[in-house]
């Protein structure tokens, strides 16, 4: 038996805890798994990206504690929020850990698991559609093609920082090279902040007129997305105004959306604001 196990055997909670992805934002997305964990949850501890609507479908007798993770703003420390899953499992509740988009997907939910497991308490994981897959459907889009993209590359934009213990540097270069060797789709979570490097570092490996796309709000009433290129992606995000959250995709499965980069002058409308 390995530490952990044998941990979690000696210290088992009475209660337990679900990492439920929330999806993009629309809760016409959400599984009817995760729709029956959530209605089943004594205590949500929950995203701000997570929207009004998917808590509908929580008990009116829910605890709903707001724990926001959301970059660019003041966020709930990660080691508070494993603190709360962690208590309120062993006073025997049943707690969901709400997320927008996948646990699994740069949502921290590998972190959490593992603290969970650590400290004697059982979790699982109810997956959600992630955001980068909602964005470029949205668009009409795939995100691999036959023809144009053998594959996709799901990466942040906001590396760990040092002082977390991580390696603060991607090398967008090198991901540049691959993606157009190796014929990829690039999604960029978290990138807005950093557009105008990750743009000039990609242009080192990928050709300017590569076609970009920037999607704010996926899948809510309130989308907005630019089409635009590679060479013209910073410029876009500038006049367009938009910001996060937002995710950036970039490769040639964009190519068969009608209009790109100059024949965009405002962003398109979702479906759902026609």
């Amino acid at each position: 038996m390995n530490p952990i196990d044998k941990q979690a055997t000696e210290a088992s909670a009475p209660g337990r805890v679900t990492l439920v992805g929330a999806g993009p934002g629309d809760p016409e997305l959400l599984t009817l798994k995760a729709v029956r964990a959530i209605a089943s949850a004594t205590v949500l501890l929950v995203d701000d990206l997570v929207s009004d609507g998917v808590l509908a479908h929580a008990s009116p007798r829910a605890r709903i504690v707001r724990v926001g993770k959301r970059g660019g703003c003041r966020s709930t420390p990660q080691a508070f929020i494993e603190k709360l899953m962690i208590l309120a499992a062993r006073e025997g509740e049943t707690v969901v850990r709400l997320k927008g988009g996948d646990p699994f997907i740069f949502g921290r939910g590998g972190e959490e698991v593992e603290r969970l497991r650590e400290a004697g308490v059982a979790a699982s994981v109810v997956n959600g559609i992630t955001a980068g897959l909602a964005a470029v459907s949205a668009l009409g889009a795939p995100l691999t093609h036959r023809e144009h993209a053998h594959g996709v590359v799901f990466v942040t934009g906001h590396a760990q920082r040092e002082e977390e213990g991580g390696d603060a540097a991607i090398d967008w270069r090198q991901l540049a090279a691959t993606a157009r060797d190796a014929r990829l789709t690039l999604v960029i979570y978290m990138g807005m902040r950093g557009a105008a490097r990750i743009q000039r570092e990609l242009l080192q490996g990928l050709p300017g007129d590569t076609p970009a796309a920037v999607i704010q709000h996926a899948s809510l009433a309130n989308q907005r997305h630019a089409l635009t290129t590679l060479a013209e992606l910073q410029r876009t995000i500038v006049r367009e105004q938009l910001a996060s959250p937002s995710v950036i995709v970039i490769g040639d499965v964009l190519r068969g959306i009608a209009a790109i980069a100059g024949d965009v002058r405002e962003p398109v409308a979702s479906a759902a604001q026609r």
